[in-house]
């Protein structure tokens, strides 16, 4: 992890401690996170949930999830089962 901001909400392997109150934190934790996936790749909605829980320690991944896709880093189809990332 190379954004120095962000250091005091990860644990040494590189888990999101907590969820930031500030709104710049949580854009830069959102995109830390949406680092953990590849471009070009569709991810159901269960493969995401994993890989969001192994890079968090506060047990809630579907804000996580929500916050990829409604700050513009997932596309997600209709049913919101299968997700892509787009930056």
């Amino acid at each position: 992890m190379n954004d120095s901001s962000l250091r005091r909400f990860v644990d040494e392997g590189g888990r999101l401690l907590v969820w930031p109150k500030k709104q710049d934190d949580k854009e830069r934790a959102i995109a830390y996170l949406a680092t953990k996936f590849e471009f070009n790749k569709s991810y159901h909605e269960r493969e995401v949930n994993e890989i969001l829980k192994n890079w968090h320690i506060f047990s809630d991944w579907p804000l996580l999830r929500r916050e990829l896709f409604e700050r513009g880093y997932f596309a997600r189809n209709r049913s919101g089962t299968d997700y892509q990332r787009l930056k």
